[in-house]
């Protein structure tokens, strides 16, 4: 399938009239007392909340690019509040009860960043909707059933879930073989690079600079230094997410996952009428190599999944350029729900990276000895969690002892992925055997496939 545009960064920058201009560079050596290194929603939102609660705070925030530039400008806008992390896996160094604090603090984020956005006067296309899982067979449906009682079981309010019939399903959005679906309700969907720029210029208002087009060489206590000077500063917080592999020394923390995505054209209509999704809802399905859907502003088709999954050496995109075969595969998935859609044009296309943990569970922290706090392993759920992020660093960075600083995704530590060649294959594999399962619980397999089972085992998922 041809596009019209692949990669410059991202269509949500095109919707906006084009990519920011840059700011200006760090002028030299600096001192500060916080550093923030990465001006994506992490760093922003931390910025953010550091300046609110201590106006006189000297935070520098330093950006290789721009703010935005990386997953907070290319996303899939989906403000979900969700929690697609094993709660077990958290349980075991806390507490059921500890597990659902942070499963409500992190719901919370969808009113929290409304609220500000609507303080600030950020206009980012925010509109309150359903989080939509879709089953498409038997065995899909059996894992949305599955995730709905997993929810009820975690005390996820009844009035947040839902679990809707075949027909209740295809009565919101008109997909071809739906069996039923999964509904998270009262989330959001946003335009990324439009809450990220409005993020940005809010943080600059109350007096943050931001410097742009400094790449950070390496990061150690106390010093933060770049091709453009050393920053010098007490608290450091490194917010780089799919890009901290990058950093000398930290090759190994966090695998950066290629997502990409790809935009329709406007659809007419009567096109809207025959598919529905009059609710607006921000669409997934129950694959095991899934995929993630909104209906934009304007009445196009954002639809993203998994392209090249991984590239060797832990290596990142060419400012959002992706695969044609990518390409390929998520207009194959947008046709396949919805057959409707087959003639539309696609407009953009582009990809980008999220960073996952070995244990493929987020983690946000602060090393009183080495004065460095981090956040970030999001695994594709970023846009809500670095705002909980923002507020968590803010309390560990200025001491408290909080009722967020004591949530058990805070100082976790997990093992670091394995060297090459071993990182390639594992996550190669992974979605190899992810594909064959898909396509075998497609062809008919009315349970989960074992293939799938095996995946998750190779690499901890």
């Amino acid at each position: 399938m041809d596009v019209s545009v692949n990669g410059n960064v991202s269509f949500w920058y095109a919707d906006i009239g084009g990519l920011p201009g840059y700011r200006p560079p760090l002028p030299g050596d600096v001192e500060a007392d916080i550093c923030i290194v990465g001006a994506g929603y992490t760093g922003l939102w931390t910025a953010y909340y550091l300046k609110q609660a201590e106006p006189s705070l000297r935070i520098v925030l330093v950006e290789k690019e721009f703010a935005g530039f990386g997953a907070s400008g290319r996303n899939g806008g989906w403000l979900s509040g969700g929690f697609g992390w094993s709660r077990e896996r958290y349980a075991r160094n806390s507490s059921r009860g500890a597990v659902i604090d942070m499963q409500r603090a992190m719901l919370g984020t969808v009113d929290e960043v409304i609220t500000v956005a609507a303080k600030e006067g950020i206009d980012a296309d925010i509109r309150r909707v359903d989080n939509m899982n879709v089953a498409t067979n038997p065995a899909q449906w059996q894992r949305a059933q599955a995730d709905y009682k997993e929810a009820r079981r975690w005390d996820v309010p009844d009035e947040r879930l839902a679990l809707l019939s075949a027909s209740e399903a295809r009565a919101r959005i008109a997909i071809h073989n739906a069996q039923g679906a999964f509904v998270l309700r009262d989330v959001a969907r946003v335009q990324p690079a439009k809450l990220v720029q409005g993020l940005a210029a809010a943080v600059v208002r109350l007096g943050v600079p931001i410097y742009e087009q400094t790449t950070v060489r390496s990061i150690e206590k106390g010093k933060v230094t770049t091709d453009r000077g050393t920053v010098r500063a007490e608290k450091i917080v490194r917010a780089t997410e799919g890009f901290t592999a990058g950093l000398p020394g930290h090759e190994r923390l966090w695998l950066p996952l290629n997502s990409a995505i790809v935009v329709t054209e406007p659809l007419p209509d009567a096109l809207w009428k025959e598919i529905g999704w009059d609710g607006y809802e921000v669409l997934g399905d129950g694959a095991h190599a899934y995929c993630y859907a909104q209906r934009t502003r304007e009445g196009r088709i954002a639809m993203g999944g998994r392209g090249v999954p991984y590239r060797f050496g832990s290596r990142t995109d060419t400012r959002g350029q992706t695969q044609q075969a990518t390409i390929d595969k998520l207009h194959e998935i947008l046709v396949t729900l919805l057959p409707q859609t087959r003639g539309l044009r696609l407009d953009h296309a582009w990809c980008g990276v999220l960073g996952v943990p070995r244990d493929w569970c987020t983690s946000c922290g602060f090393d009183q000895q080495s004065g460095i706090g981090w956040a970030g392993g999001y695994v594709g759920l970023g846009v809500s969690s670095s705002n909980l992020s923002g507020r968590t660093l803010r309390d560990l960075l200025l001491g408290r002892d909080t009722e967020l600083t004591r949530l058990p995704w805070v100082n976790r530590q997990v093992r670091q992925w394995e060297p090459e060649p071993l990182r390639w294959l594992g996550v190669h594999s992974m979605y190899q055997l992810y594909r064959l399962a898909d396509q075998r619980e497609a062809a008919g397999l009315p349970r989960t496939s074992r293939l799938a089972a095996f995946a998750d085992r190779l690499t901890g998922h």
